[in-house]
């Protein structure tokens, strides 16, 4: 059995450096735990059953170690990064939904994803906060931004939750028009990917540039502008679409 235990952000690993560190695994949890503890049940990994527990304090002992569940995806293969990003966002959601929104009750749970208001009833499930990134070329150029929220001097790509009554599609022309006030077609779906921080789903696309003369929204981007695909700044880690869309632009743009 795996163990996905969580100290808020920051994931447990066991083993050493010798070794490699992995997901601690056994029949029982690898540290006690307290009756106030709630297991949480994830669905099986290759036929090995997957536990997540929120813990109270940061393990601190001989063979284990706590790292953050980013940093988490150059360490671990990628099946057990992305369980260890289901077991942070059902965490994260138990965490946040102990009483009815709608009456103020005890909320129980009711199933492995749901919850169920022990006084009026009401059910609630996991939500997800969906948003969009989307890679604008033009030729062999592409646009990078900075968002003032990224933590380092790297360049990404355009993004930003999608609102109601909107299609994905709508959502990046939206957001390319209010961040950089350029116009976009031919948008094309690129792939979609889990992101726990701390419980969305990014979906990416690629789109050419249709027009209009650059002008960054200041109130969310600190600078941006068009590279060409020989001379990058520096850009995001390979845990992020943002990179898987930069890479995949590249690759099909090399000449051998």
């Amino acid at each position: 059995m795996y163990w996905f235990l969580f100290c808020q952000d920051n994931i447990l690993l066991s083993g050493n450096e010798e070794k490699g560190w992995g997901i601690p695994d056994g029949d029982a949890p690898p540290v006690a735990l307290e009756r106030w503890h709630t297991v949480h049940r994830l669905p099986d990994l290759d036929g090995v059953p997957c536990r997540c527990v929120a813990l109270d304090a940061p393990v601190v002992a001989e063979g284990f170690r706590m790292v953050g569940l980013r940093a988490s995806y150059d360490i671990l293969p990628r099946p057990l990064y992305d369980m260890a990003g289901k077991g942070r966002e059902i965490l994260y959601w138990d965490q946040n939904t102990k009483f009815c929104g709608v009456c103020g009750g005890p909320m129980k749970l009711h199933t492995d994803i749901s919850k169920r208001c022990t006084n009026c009833g009401k059910e609630v499930w996991p939500s997800l906060a969906i948003a969009i990134i989307v890679l604008v070329t033009r030729g062999n150029e592409m646009l990078l931004v900075q968002s003032r929220n990224f933590r380092g001097d790297f360049m990404g790509l355009v993004a930003g939750f999608v609102e109601t009554g909107e299609t994905l599609e709508a959502c990046v022309q939206r957001e390319v028009w209010e961040e950089t006030h350029l116009h976009v077609d031919n948008i094309r779906y690129f792939g979609s990917q889990p992101w726990p921080y701390p419980s969305g789903l990014m979906v990416g696309f690629t789109a050419d540039y249709a027009g209009g003369e650059l002008h960054l929204q200041r109130s969310e981007l600190r600078k941006g502008g068009w590279f060409d695909k020989d001379r990058l700044p520096e850009i995001p880690g390979k845990v992020s679409m943002a990179r898987m869309l930069i890479d995949d632009f590249l690759e099909r743009h090399s000449i051998f």
